[in-house]
């Protein structure tokens, strides 16, 4: 067997094992069918000149060259805006669109960050406010590059779609005149007729999987079409991703509740802290269910570098499905919710709520409930406000409300050591601090107001007979006396632990999350799967002996090509041997006899 260098056409006889080399040509000529596209990838069109042609004279001339400039026009626009380099700009602007969604304050998702921004910056607020960068993903530029890259998408799919199709039921165009030309070659002489050949070759060419048939006096063969289904799924995923995302921002909802332990949540709107939702769902959307919270459970790292770190973070609740379902009992951890239908609910945050009550000045219990505190740090250090706003009379019997600033620590350093905050956020030393205040709250003008927070433009602090503010510092049991016999307020030994939840609907995102997966897989079989023809041709030659010719061509340059035409070339080199010279045979079987000695010149015969 041999291998010919296709530039040279030497017809230089090798070593066999020299088949898998490769052999670089350069594939001048036509090679007519054989050569043509291993990809359904469209071709890039130059821009175009006139498509009307030829004007006729008058105003049908005019009208219908005007119809063939429209439509000529229109199918270059499609072919571009279908074309893979249009398909990446439009997904790099989507990604650079994104950016300013991240980095700028949206006000689907904190509106009151997005007023502050304004505040402080009255004119640059502006400008990003006419340019929709306040609500990115919902703006018109932003949707623009959305639908042209969906559409780009899909107008570049289903075209290849049916190509790829056609491909799949026809078959591998058959040998070109010249094998020689092609980049990877090789050639042998062999005793065996062309049909055991070719059968021999067919038979290890579907052996190999490829898509093999005979055609006239060579073997077809094409490999590698995974490459072209990989490249579909890939942009087939992008659409499932781009539909998914879209969905799930249009019908998305999430809200977040503070529950302390032994209360409750029902799944409506108007049981939520704060609430944001898609442009098209509906309180119809909401998944009908409500939970208790029974205990809450944390424990901390007590000594190392990891002091304070969190080790068990958990809520035992209590859930039904539906008004009338059954109660069942679960645990929610961090980054284990429980799920509900199409909702999610999310364990997000953990504080205290200090059992406080609060009694007038002849004893009489006004307010008596768990304060839910704020954390500030990661020891919970954490502050808050009481509000009495109803039942309460002031010694003179004049109807006020009562606010208390607190402060609260669930590990104390003690008196003299510094500021008060907490040390560890476990329940060890814990201490409320309280400044109380009288008058008018100023929630009954229906002004919402921040829970955490005391408005105190209407009220007047607690103060001695000195003048002195009236403050204090409590462990649990003890109690606060107000000044003037206004009342007082006491920290009870109870102390409960509150955790925030959020419920998420998120519909499309397990379909986000498969398309995912699918443009991964299918790009990694676009760029490491090489599609491939190899043709073996086997045909008497002038001196009545077999001549066998393989030739392989891929898409793209690779060593790989060569290499597996070498190891084809030697499997059919098996089945059909190199056939040895005439002249070398002879020497082979008579190696002792004597040369022969041509005559002297002139002598007689």
């Amino acid at each position: 067997m041999s291998t010919t260098d296709t530039d040279t056409g030497t017809g230089r006889t090798k070593d066999p094992a020299t088949a898998k080399r490769h052999i670089g040509v350069s594939a001048d000529g036509e090679l007519g069918e054989a050569g043509s596209q291993l990809s359904t990838a469209p071709v890039d069109t130059a821009v175009p000149g006139s498509f009307g042609g030829s004007r006729a004279p008058g105003a049908l001339g005019w009208l219908t060259w005007t119809g063939r400039e429209v439509v000529g026009w229109a199918r270059w626009f499609w072919r571009q805006l279908t074309s893979m380099r249009v398909a990446l700009i439009l997904l790099f602007l989507l990604s650079l669109g994104a950016i300013p969604g991240s980095l700028i304050p949206q006000s689907g998702t904190d509106a009151q960050k997005v007023a502050d921004f304004k505040d402080a910056h009255s004119i640059l607020g502006s400008v990003y406010d006419k340019l929709g960068l306040f609500h990115v993903y919902s703006s018109v530029w932003f949707s623009a590059i959305y639908i042209l890259l969906f559409v780009s998408l899909i107008g570049c799919i289903v075209p290849r779609t049916w190509q790829f199709v056609g491909q799949l039921r026809g078959r591998p165009p058959g040998a070109p005149k010249r094998l020689n030309r092609l980049p990877a070659y090789a050639t042998w002489r062999t005793g065996a007729e062309p049909e055991q050949v070719r059968e021999a070759a067919l038979k290890i060419l579907k052996q190999r999987r490829f898509r093999a048939h005979i055609e006239k006096d060579a073997v077809a063969a094409e490999k590698g079409y995974l490459r072209e289904t990989g490249n579909l799924l890939f942009h087939i995923a992008l659409i499932v991703m781009l539909v998914a995302f879209a969905w799930g921002q249009l019908f998305k909802s999430e809200g977040n509740k503070l529950i302390v332990e032994g209360d409750g949540f029902s799944n409506t709107i108007s049981q939520y802290d704060d609430f944001k939702s898609g442009n098209l769902f509906s309180t119809d959307d909401l998944t009908p269910f409500s939970f208790n919270l029974k205990k809450f459970t944390g424990t901390y790292e007590r000594t190392g570098p990891n002091k304070g770190t969190p080790r068990t973070y958990q809520a035992d609740i209590t859930y039904s499905i539906g008004a009338y379902g059954k109660a069942k009992k679960t645990t929610v951890k961090v980054n284990e919710p429980l799920k509900i239908g199409d909702s999610k609910v999310y364990l997000t945050a953990h504080g205290y709520a200090p059992v406080v009550t609060v009694r007038d000045g002849k004893g009489n219990v006004v307010y008596h409930d768990a304060v839910p505190m704020l954390p500030l740090d990661p020891n919970v250090t954490s502050q808050g406000a009481i509000k009495v706003m109803d039942g309460y009379k002031n010694a003179q019997g004049t109807s006020e409300q009562l606010g208390f600033s607190a402060f609260f620590v669930p590990t104390f350093a003690g008196a003299g050591k510094g500021d008060m905050f907490s040390q560890f956020p476990a329940l060890d030393f814990p201490v409320l601090a309280l400044s109380g205040f009288h008058g008018s709250l100023g929630v009954d003008a229906g002004i919402p107001q921040n829970v955490y927070q005391l408005d105190t433009s209407k009220m007047k602090q607690f103060k001695d007979a000195k003048g002195n503010i009236v403050k204090a510092r409590l462990l649990p049991g003890e109690t606060m006396k107000l000044p003037n016999g206004a009342g007082s307020i006491t920290f009870d030994k109870g102390i409960k632990e509150w955790a925030n939840f959020q419920v998420t609907q998120q519909p499309g995102s397990d379909w986000a999350l498969v398309g995912a997966f699918t443009a991964i897989f299918g790009l990694a079989g676009s760029l490491f799967i090489q599609r491939r023809r190899v043709w073996v041709r086997a045909a008497t030659g002038a001196d009545g002996v077999t001549v066998v010719e393989m030739a392989g061509l891929g898409r793209s340059e690779s060593a790989k090509l060569p290499e597996e035409l070498g190891d084809l070339a030697a499997l059919v080199h098996e089945q059909a041997p190199t056939e040895p010279d005439t002249d070398e045979a002879a020497v082979e079987t008579d190696p002792d006899a004597e040369p022969s000695v041509p005559a002297a010149e002139g002598a007689e015969k």
